[in-house]
């Protein structure tokens, strides 16, 4: 594996382990409008994260959920507050925090390994080209793409290639992996297998992970807690679940479990109030 001093991430790591990893204070974000007001999308947001917790975000469109994954991810900036990775401001993208978009986001002119080729190269400069060949042939294997490698984007599945976006996220050894819908735009049965490999991932390579979605069932499967956002505009956190089951996860297990109903019944009883 690759030196992981060549990656930007700071030199603050000892006593961020818990609760304070990730921390958003008092997170504000609006746009203007043509009358000279404003629009604000999040109001007043404050969470903090673990550095080995796996985290939902769940709320109706429109109420900033994905605003602030961006926002997080440094791909936007907030209009008040800020956000802390290790008691460092976040205020640009950086190799410590890695995104896997809904729509895939592969360039159709490289094959499978060269798209994640493509993050190694960023991040990890110095490396070898033996060093890079080894890590990209690793998390082929770790997706199930070993086979698929010399294959463009528009020869392989949609669950490939949302293997293939995981797997560039991955292979960096972020700090922190963001995930806007990941399994939105997949059928059932591949969102099911995709899941679940994710989670197995996840388990094995323990990472702060923040995942935006719609749905409830595989936010409680997934999720350490389950962040509910009130309506925008001016949304909110609403309420905060708790998931109690542990890791490694079953899903038959926890499909089996009142817990499960208990909490889902809960997570769909808040979001009903906002519909």
């Amino acid at each position: 594996m690759f030196d992981s001093t060549e990656t930007d991430t700071g030199n603050i790591t000892a006593d961020y382990g818990q609760e304070d990893f990730l921390v958003v204070e008092n997170l504000v974000k609006a746009f203007p409008k043509p009358d000279g007001g404003r629009t604000v999308i999040l109001d007043g947001i404050n969470l903090t994260i673990g550095a080995e917790e796996y985290i939902s975000v769940i709320g109706h469109s429109g109420c900033g959920k994905s605003t602030m994954l961006r926002i997080i991810a440094g791909l936007d900036k907030p209009t008040a507050g800020q956000i802390t990775l290790e008691g460092k401001e976040i205020r640009k993208p950086g190799a410590e925090r890695m995104m896997v978009f809904q729509n895939y986001a592969l360039l159709p002119w490289l094959t499978v390994k060269e798209n994640i080729r493509l993050a190694v190269d960023e991040v990890y400069k110095k490396a070898t080209r033996a060093e890079k060949v080894d890590s990209i042939n690793e998390h082929l294997a770790m997706v199930n793409l070993t086979e698929a490698a010399d294959k463009y984007p528009d020869e392989i599945s949609g669950g490939m290639k949302q293997r293939v976006g995981i797997a560039r996220a991955l292979i960096t050894r972020p700090k922190m992996l963001l995930m806007d819908e990941p399994f939105g735009a997949l059928d059932a049965l591949t969102k099911r297998k995709l899941q679940a490999q994710v989670l197995e991932i996840w388990e094995n390579h323990r990472q702060a992970a923040m995942m935006i979605t719609h749905d409830v069932d595989e936010a409680i499967y997934m999720s350490d807690r389950i962040i509910l956002m009130t309506n925008g505009p001016e949304a909110q956190i609403g309420e905060i679940l708790k998931v109690p089951f542990p890791h490694p996860r079953d899903r038959q297990k926890i499909l089996k479990s009142q817990e499960y109903y208990d909490l889902r019944n809960q997570a769909l009883e808040f979001l009903e109030q906002y519909q």
